[in-house]
C-alpha cells in the first residue's frame, strides 16, 4: 500500500467529505446520560448516532452493514460491520472504537465560539465533541476507504461508537454480551479516544488510570441553626468533613494514603516517564494555565508524570449544602456533601478500593456525626499487553511514513472504560490506543478544538496499521 496514495486519499476525504458532516455532529447537543436525565426523551444521542450512521452508509464500503442498536433503557450504540478485503490472511475481527456522547458545555466559551457551534478557524474545528470523540468514527471509516482505494487490505472490521463513555460506559457490558456472537474473536482493538503531548508524532497509550467516585455527606443537625447560637456547641459539618478528608489524603503533599489505592510503580513505567520528561523539560506543568505565583505539585518532571499516571490522586469535583457566598446567611448548616473523585493506578481493583474508602470514612467518626458514602462510580484502570512483532514493526515505520518523529508511548491520567472491559474479554488481542487529543485540546472544558491536520495523520496511521494486520 503506497503511503503517498494513502495520504492523498485521506486528505481529500477529510476536506471533501468529513468536515461538513463532522460540523453537523458538533451541532447536536448529545450530552452524555449522566448529565442529561431526560436524554432518551430529548433524543440527541440517538440523533448523533443516526447522523454518523447515515454518513458511513454513504461511503460505499462494499458489503458494509451499519445500524443503530438500542437495548431497552440503554443509550444507543452505532455498529458498522465491514467485511474483509480479498486476500486477507489475518484471523479474527478488528474492533475500532470511539464515542459520540459529549461532556456538558461547562462555562463560558470565547467570543465567536460555542459548544454547539462548529467553527473552522486556523486549521482547527471548535465545538463540543469535535476531538472528544466525534472525529473518531470519521477517521476510522476514512482509513478503511483509503485502504480500499489504494489497493490495501484489512480484516473484517466492526466499528463501535457508543453514547455513554463520558458517563463511565455503564451500558457497554450489556452491549458486548448482546453482540458477542457477531463480534466473534477479536484480534486487534484500535481506540481513537486517546492522544498525547504534542502534534509531531503518534502517541500510543500504554496505561490508563481507574476511577473511584463517591458522594460523602456529613450530617450534624436535623435542621440548620443560627451560627451565632449553635457554633461552639455543635461542631461544624465542614470541620468533620475536613478531618475525614485528612484520613485519605495528606493535606500538605496531596498523597492519597488509602493503602488499597496504591501500587508499586513498575520500573519500565518509571523509565518511560524519564524519557518523556527528557523529551520536553517542563512541559508537564507548562500545559496548564496556572495562576500567577502558583507552582506545580513538584519541581521534578518525572514525579509529575508518575503522579498523573501511576499514583492515586483526589479531586473534589462537587459540593452540596454550601450556598453561594453572595447569599450565605449566618447559619450553621445541617450537613455538607462533597463529590470525591479518586484517580487510581492502572492495576488497582476499584471495588477493593471502594470498600476501603467506605470503611475509613465511616469508622469512629468525630463527635459521632452521621456519614453517608454512596452514589459510586467505579472504573478499573488498564495496561497495554506486550506488542506483537508485526505491530511493533509497523508502528516503527509509521514514524517515517506519516509523521516526522518516531511514535512515543505514554501513560494517561484519565480512563477509557471500554479498554479494561475488552482486555478481560479478549486477553490475546493487540491494542492500539491513540488519537488526536492534545493536552491543549480543551476536552471537557470551554473552547474544545480538533487539530484537523493531526487528525488526518492519525487517520493515515490507522490505515497502515489495519493493512499490516491484514497481512500478519
Amino acid at each position: 500500500m503506497d503511503s503517498g496514495s494513502v495520504h492523498e486519499a485521506v486528505v481529500k476525504s477529510w476536506n471533501e467529505d468529513v468536515l461538513a458532516s463532522l460540523c453537523g455532529l458538533v451541532e447536536i447537543p448529545a450530552v452524555s446520560p449522566a448529565y442529561d436525565a431526560d436524554w432518551e426523551r430529548n433524543g440527541h444521542l440517538r440523533a448523533a448516532a443516526e447522523h454518523v450512521r447515515d454518513w458511513i452508509a454513504s461511503r460505499g464500503l462494499p458489503g458494509a452493514q451499519c445500524e443503530v442498536v438500542q437495548l431497552d433503557g440503554r443509550a444507543p450504540l452505532l455498529v458498522a460491520d465491514v467485511p474483509a478485503t480479498a486476500g486477507t490472511t489475518a484471523r479474527g475481527t478488528v474492533l475500532l472504537y470511539g464515542h459520540l456522547d459529549k461532556q456538558p458545555p461547562l462555562g463560558d466559551w470565547s467570543d465567536g465560539l460555542g459548544p454547539w457551534q462548529a467553527v473552522l478557524r486556523d486549521g482547527r474545528l471548535y465545538g463540543r465533541g469535535a476531538v472528544d470523540d466525534g472525529y473518531s468514527g470519521y477517521a476510522a471509516t476514512t482509513a478503511l476507504t483509503a485502504i480500499q482505494a489504494t489497493g490495501g487490505r484489512h480484516a473484517r472490521v466492526v466499528l463501535l461508537l457508543e453514547t455513554g463513555e463520558e458517563s463511565g460506559s455503564p451500558d457497554l457490558p450489556a452491549y458486548l454480551e448482546h453482540l458477542s456472537d457477531r463480534l466473534g474473536e477479536v484480534s486487534l482493538v484500535v481506540c481513537l479516544d486517546g492522544g498525547g503531548g504534542d502534534y509531531e508524532r503518534m502517541w500510543l497509550t500504554e496505561s490508563l488510570r481507574g476511577v473511584v467516585q463517591a458522594t460523602v455527606t456529613v450530617r450534624v443537625l436535623e435542621t440548620s441553626a443560627h451560627s451565632g447560637l449553635a457554633s461552639g456547641i455543635v461542631p461544624s459539618s465542614f470541620r468533620v468533613m475536613r478531618q475525614l478528608l485528612d484520613r485519605v489524603e495528606d493535606p500538605v503533599t496531596g498523597e492519597v494514603t488509602v493503602p488499597e489505592m496504591n501500587v508499586p510503580i513498575p520500573e519500565e513505567r518509571r523509565a518511560e516517564a524519564e524519557a518523556l520528561a527528557a523529551l520536553e523539560p517542563g512541559a508537564a506543568a507548562r500545559r496548564y494555565r496556572l495562576v500567577d505565583g502558583m507552582r506545580a505539585a513538584s519541581d521534578d518532571d518525572v514525579e509529575l508524570i508518575l503522579n498523573n499516571t501511576w499514583r492515586p490522586t483526589l479531586s473534589v469535583i462537587g459540593a452540596g449544602g454550601l450556598p453561594d457566598p453572595a447569599v450565605a446567611g449566618a447559619v450553621l448548616r445541617a450537613s455538607t456533601s462533597l463529590r470525591l473523585s479518586f484517580r487510581t493506578p492502572p492495576t488497582v481493583d476499584a471495588e477493593v478500593a471502594r470498600a476501603a474508602l467506605v470503611k475509613i470514612l465511616t469508622s469512629e467518626v468525630p463527635y459521632g456525626a452521621q456519614v453517608e458514602v454512596g452514589d459510586f462510580l467505579l472504573l478499573n484502570g488498564w495496561q497495554a499487553p506486550a506488542t506483537a512483532p508485526w505491530l511493533a514493526a509497523r508502528l516503527e515505520e509509521i514514524g517515517d511514513l506519516v509523521f516526522d518523529e518516531a511514535c512515543r508511548r505514554i501513560g494517561i491520567g484519565g480512563g477509557i472504560p471500554f479498554m479494561e472491559m475488552l482486555s478481560r474479554r479478549y486477553p490475546d488481542a493487540q491494542f492500539v490506543v491513540t488519537g488526536a487529543l492534545g493536552a491543549d485540546s480543551n476536552m471537557h472544558v470551554p473552547d474544545e478544538w480538533l487539530n484537523i491536520a493531526f487528525a488526518e495523520q492519525v487517520t493515515e496511521a490507522v490505515a497502515h496499521i489495519l493493512d499490516a494486520h491484514a497481512r500478519s
